[in-house]
């Protein structure tokens, strides 16, 4: 979560307990430069970590 800002660390802690193994490695990806493809289970927090 660090590599966001303030306002959205803020609104996610506040609606979800943590982020999920399928948000944390997509964002480490994009965050390195680098594409991501996401395969996971439904309700995993897929659509989320590419809004994010």
């Amino acid at each position: 979560m660090a590599g966001f800002g303030a306002a959205t660390r803020e609104w996610f802690t506040a609606a979800f307990a943590a982020p999920t193994p399928a948000q944390t490695g997509a964002w480490r990806s994009v965050s390195a430069g680098r594409n991501a493809l996401v395969v996971a289970p439904t309700g995993s927090g897929k659509t989320l970590a590419a809004f994010l």
